[in-house]
């Protein structure tokens, strides 16, 4: 496969990747690929956390979060987290609160230019956590990570069988964020309560995405 068929396919995977503006696309640090914290050490500590101490956020800590749930791997095709006939069904949304030299918002991750693209504008952590049982952690966190899905990128090749694959691969996605957030010094709590009609009105979802799963994060 040359390298304009793999961002051809790449791109695909971000149907709105062409509709960016300069000023509302945020350029990522590169990810780092290895440090002393053991997986081991990341699996035995995990825990959900809901209480942070409300510090900013570092651009390159988001980073890292960002791309171990969706970043492109070194063959620059495949991701960090597994897909059914690699697909790629998720979407991966950022509503930014306090990140540093980020203004407030929702931002859509951009695996294929390891990138955020902003979608709405201001902080929405406050309407996120009215409409999820208002659970405290969704306010007080930092940023919070939405999920979503596009259900007909894998629908297409599995039918309805790939409605599960989607959700099973939300669940490997969500591992990830832990596990590197851990790493970082970085608390995770999922949310699964929500108002789904109500969430994706927040963050002004297509027609055709279906929030699956919020997770809330800060330091500790």
């Amino acid at each position: 496969m040359s390298g304009d068929s793999q961002k051809d396919r790449n791109d695909q995977f971000d149907p709105r990747v062409d509709h960016v503006g300069p000023s509302t696309e945020v350029e990522l640090p590169e990810p780092i690929l290895e440090s002393s914290f053991s997986i081991e050490q990341t699996l035995a500590e995990r825990r959900s956390v809901r209480s942070y101490s409300g510090g900013l956020l570092s651009l390159s800590d988001v980073s890292q979060l960002l791309w171990a749930a969706q970043g492109m791997t070194l063959d620059r095709f495949f991701r960090t987290a597994p897909s059914a006939g690699a697909l790629y069904p998720l979407e991966v949304y950022l509503v930014i609160g306090n990140v540093d030299g980020v203004d407030a918002g929702v931002y859509r991750y951009v695996p294929s230019r390891h990138s955020m693209v902003q979608t709405v504008e201001g902080d929405r952590r406050d309407e996120l956590c009215r409409v999820s049982l208002s659970q405290p952690q969704i306010r007080d966190a930092d940023a919070v990570i939405v999920i979503t899905a596009v259900y007909s990128r894998i629908m297409i090749k599995y039918g309805n069988r790939g409605v599960r694959y989607a959700h099973i691969e939300v669940g490997c996605v969500a591992e990830n964020i832990y596990l590197q957030g851990m790493s970082l010094g970085i608390g995770i709590c999922a949310v699964g309560a929500f108002e789904d009609e109500e969430v994706a009105a927040i963050l002004d979802l297509p027609v055709n995405e279906d929030p699956l799963l919020v997770l809330s994060l800060g330091y500790v």
